[in-house]
């Protein structure tokens, strides 16, 4: 099955934000396209506001004279849904809420062709309960664009319950000879980019509502040790805070309020006062005329350790003992089979965090995984009451003298980049195992979706296989809710790993 031929018709009915955005992708891939609009008017403003867009891209040269002029000629404004009859292709991006979809679905049902292929840009509703309105539920996908659709290239195609495979791959190759990148993915909540990025914003608020650290701290940590282009909290801000909390709560709610997707009370608290983020002016941060920047948490400048010595080789964080020596840092090595742990003069130990806390242990500081400790400009650490000061002020120097800003955090388990990742990478392999989507396609679309440096497998091929599964299985053990609970796929793929080696 093959993509749509380009003399084949387009409608989009919606013509938001995202409606006009969809239909502009088409058009510039050369298909006639057909706008529709509810509200008398809008179809005709949202053709209007796509010629100008293009009027832009020439003026960018990223677009021909000529091939505005062919392009503004094959869009039309449809006073009706009747006028849709020729289409090939119906894509909708209504108002989301299942009855209005059905119903229009519906309605395109006894206007179009029985070979027209009918597709939802739905976000966070399920593509097989809007199909199940039609006689012919098989011809019905899910086309769910990123915004803004004409920049960002991923298209997550959905194949509800009884979706046709041929329907599900004319829309997939469809989407890719309009030059997206698609992946292929099963009716779930959240479908694999909104399911898998759920722990990015929860586990930041979490940190947060710990008073473990302010949200300027998460962010510089999660941006500049984890490699995130962006902290969550100023990330939601962007998005909106309703929003971003709208799409968790659905989620949520659409896996029988599983606690492993559990909205954030702080982050219910700022909808409910209306600071929804750079759209009211105030959301996790101030955006009025004069405010001052939010500045992270940075220690204060400590002496380094004369020298350190490092147990074992350090696992993911193995990059810090070539850091150590390029410093001038006197380091000493001694065999351990598993071990994570430098030894500082003190007596103290810098370990990587595991999922334990340092209250646990006689003087113990956690540092937080790097997605690359030589480029990451930024380390956290976290201490208990009890940690010596000494230890800690060695800890600090030693990161100091590797070139790193260090914010000291509170003895939260996992610190902020570690859990993270860790919740990522295990949701990323639940959902495979589930039939969600292939490891290659969740990989593309984190990285294009939400622009991850990396995507969960590789990470996780990155940490080692049990790295995530030890990390949450010690978080549980911490936190019994079953929030961190490690899915049975990554209990499995640390099972193996184990008795490949050996292990009883």
């Amino acid at each position: 099955m093959t993509a749509l031929d380009l003399s084949s018709p387009v409608a989009v009915v919606g013509t938001g934000t995202m409606g006009q955005g969809i239909a502009q992708v088409a058009l510039v891939a050369g298909h006639p396209v057909r706008l529709y609009d509810a509200v008398d008017g809008r179809a005709r403003e949202a053709a209007e506001a796509i010629g100008a867009r293009l009027d832009r891209l020439v003026a960018k040269d990223r677009l021909t004279g000529a091939d505005r002029d062919a392009a503004r000629a094959r869009l039309r404004a449809a006073e009706s849904l009747s006028e849709l009859a020729d289409c090939a292709l119906v894509v909708e991006a209504v108002l989301e809420r299942l009855d209005v979809k059905q119903q229009l679905f519906r309605e395109l049902e006894d206007v179009v062709t029985d070979d027209c292929l009918l597709a939802t840009n739905t976000s966070s509703l399920s593509v097989t309960a809007i199909g199940g309105a039609l006689r012919n539920p098989g011809r019905f996908v899910g086309l769910h664009f990123f915004n803004p659709a004409p920049l960002l290239p991923l298209v997550e195609v959905v194949s509800g319950f009884a979706t046709d495979v041929t329907s599900a791959t004319r829309a997939y190759e469809t989407a890719r000879a309009w030059g997206k990148t698609p992946v292929a993915c099963a009716d779930t909540p959240g479908f694999i980019v909104n399911r898998i990025a759920r722990p990015f914003y929860a586990e930041a608020f979490a940190v947060y509502e710990a008073q473990a650290a302010d949200p300027a701290t998460i962010d510089a940590v999660l941006r500049e040790s984890g490699g995130f282009r962006m902290g969550a909290f100023e990330l939601t801000d962007l998005i909106g805070q309703d929003v971003n909390e709208s799409v968790t709560h659905s989620v949520w709610e659409a896996f029988f309020k599983d606690v492993r997707f559990t909205p954030s009370l702080s982050q219910r608290r700022l909808v409910e006062s209306g600071r929804l983020g750079r759209k009211t002016g105030h959301g996790w941060y101030d955006y009025a005329d004069g405010a001052e920047p939010a500045e992270p948490h940075t220690a204060e400048k400590e002496r380094p350790p004369a020298y350190v010595v490092a147990e074992g080789g350090m696992g993911p964080a193995a990059e810090l003992l070539t850091l150590i020596r390029e410093a001038g840092i006197q380091l000493r090595t001694e065999d351990e089979d598993h071990g994570t742990r430098l030894v500082l003069p003190s007596g103290g130990q810098l370990v990587l965090a595991d999922g334990q806390t340092s209250v646990e242990f006689r003087d113990v500081v956690y540092f937080d995984l790097a997605l690359d400790y030589r480029r990451a400009t930024r380390v956290a650490l976290s201490a208990s009451q009890d940690t010596s000061p000494q230890t800690l002020s060695e800890a600090i120097g030693l990161f100091q003298a590797l070139g790193k800003d260090v914010s000291v955090i509170g003895d939260v388990p996992g610190m902020i980049v570690a859990r993270t990742v860790a919740r990522i990478v295990d949701l990323a392999h639940d959902a495979v195992a589930k039939g969600v989507a292939t490891e290659e396609d969740i990989d593309t679309a984190m990285c294009l979706g939400v622009n991850y440096p990396l995507g969960p497998f590789e990470w996780s091929r990155r940490l080692g296989r049990d790295f995530a599964y030890d990390l949450l299985d010690d978080l549980h053990l911490r936190d019994p809710s079953g929030r961190y609970a490690p899915s049975l796929a990554l209990y499995r793929l640390a099972y193996a790993t184990e008795k490949r080696e050996g292990t009883p």
